[in-house]
């Protein structure tokens, strides 16, 4: 398997000195490494360990936890439930999201219910609601530099992501049987949201798909964040900047009998932004494929009835 020749970028630099980098690495890739996030290490250490405790519970205890007819935007989303586009297998993975808590009476919060939380492990919420915040402000950083090469202010997209509709996503990949079939851990697909930010990729599996066809590994140095466009921001650049097609493979040997465990957190728009392509990202020699304005409510609901979380 080829290995995807992504740069390791550092978050530790201003947004106005990554921005270019940053801005190169997603337009060829679509993905971006990205270390010195400042997200406490000693915080990642105790989620992971969370994590693995929650997943560990019994089926029924997980289950008290899932919402009918939420899309699993909160709690928890039992095992072979999610379905790529287009795809004949539901995934390999059982999942726990984690959302932004509104103040009651908030314009937004029909579109973002209330976070739900587990009776054990004890520390889940407390450490959870942490991660998020630092997440949430990772993202933001991110965001001041793909905006500045995009040509727009640093802060063009604060208001865009104020209140978003984030979701921290707590994945576990059982070990792999044989009666697995055809399936696999997360089937080719891309993601609905704006940017991704991702611990866990250390463990093999997590490719994306080249230009060229092939698929090619990702392989980041412990800690660091894997990083990729959302098709909300590839809407929005009128795919200037790509939303790559990805999946978890499979492992096979010795690991096949091991659980993978990963935290994407999904940095969505608010939910009442509505799209409008770029000025700067229409050309002659590349239209405005997005014409018609949807917002990011409509866009989103839309993806998850695709996927199979919605009816």
């Amino acid at each position: 398997m080829d290995i995807a020749e992504i740069p390791i970028l550092s978050l530790a630099n201003t947004p106005r000195d990554l921005s270019s980098e940053l801005g190169a690495t997603f337009r060829r890739y679509g993905f971006a490494m990205v270390r010195d996030h400042g997200i406490d290490a000693a915080l990642i250490e105790e989620a992971w360990q969370l994590t693995a405790e929650f997943f560990a519970l019994p089926t029924e205890e997980k289950l008290r936890y899932l919402v009918p007819g939420t899309g699993g935007a909160r709690g928890y989303t039992p095992f072979r439930t999610e379905i790529a586009k287009g795809a004949t297998e539901k995934d390999l993975k059982e999942f726990w999201h984690v959302g932004r808590d509104l103040p009651e009476g908030h314009l937004l919060a029909p579109t973002m219910p209330p976070n739900i939380w587990p009776e054990r492990p004890a520390a889940f919420r407390d450490v959870f609601t942490r991660l998020y915040a630092e997440f949430d402000r990772a993202g933001a950083r991110i965001l001041s530099a793909i905006a500045l090469d995009l040509g727009l202010d640093e802060s063009w997209f604060d208001p865009a992501i104020e209140d978003g509709n984030s979701v921290l996503r707590l994945l576990h990949y059982p070990p792999v049987s044989a009666e697995a079939g055809g399936a696999i851990r997360a089937g080719a697909h891309e993601d609905i949201n704006l940017i991704t930010l991702l611990l866990g990729a250390e463990e093999a599996g997590l490719e994306l798909l080249g230009r060229d066809g092939r698929w090619l590994s990702i392989a980041p140095p412990k800690g660091a964040l894997v990083v990729n466009i959302g098709d909300m921001l590839q809407r929005l650049t009128n795919h200037v900047l790509p939303s790559t097609t990805h999946r978890v493979r499979n492992p096979v040997g010795e690991r096949a009998g091991y659980s993978r465990y990963s935290m994407p957190f999904f940095l969505h728009l608010r939910s009442d932004f509505r799209f409008a392509t770029l000025p700067q990202c229409v050309t002659a020699a590349n239209p405005d494929r997005y014409p018609v304005s949807i917002t990011a409510d409509d866009y989103l609901q839309e993806r998850l009835r695709e996927i199979g979380l919605k009816g």
